[in-house]
């Protein structure tokens, strides 16, 4: 049962760093009102690149979505829906707990059971893939 615990840790870290990422990327490019907008600036107005540095973090846009690595080398990996949410599966959640200075190796097992013991938190939007609750 530790390591559900450990995932669910886990979970709630990917959670807390993506809302730093938004954070952070909001405060450095005021007209982003939020974070897939990121999608727009590199594809419509070429504002900013495909690929570049904002604060503490690195970024990557690539199809849907956008990885963001932090000064310490940690790794948010988030898709964007249509209607611009943050969506995010099971082996982004695994690749964000792999990445941390002291790496954290869970099964998709147990993050699963991780991610639906968090119903007021998480929504699972369609099958494995999963928002932060409004």
């Amino acid at each position: 049962m530790e390591r559900v615990g450990d995932a669910r840790e886990l979970v709630l870290g990917y959670v807390d760093a993506l809302n730093a990422v938004d954070e952070a990327m909001r405060a450095a490019i005021p007209s982003l009102e939020r974070l897939a907008d990121v999608l727009g600036l590199v594809r419509s107005r070429r504002i900013i690149s495909r690929s570049g540095h904002v604060g503490t973090y690195s970024y990557t846009v690539h199809g849907a979505g956008c990885r963001f690595v932090s000064d310490n080398g940690t790794e948010v990996d988030v898709d964007f829906a249509a209607d611009g949410s943050e969506i995010f599966d099971l082996w982004r959640l695994r690749w964000y707990g792999l990445s941390l200075p002291e790496p954290l190796d869970v099964t998709d097992q147990e993050l699963r059971t991780a991610v639906r013991s968090l119903p007021s938190l998480l929504t699972e939007v369609r099958p494995g893939w999963f928002s932060v609750a409004n």
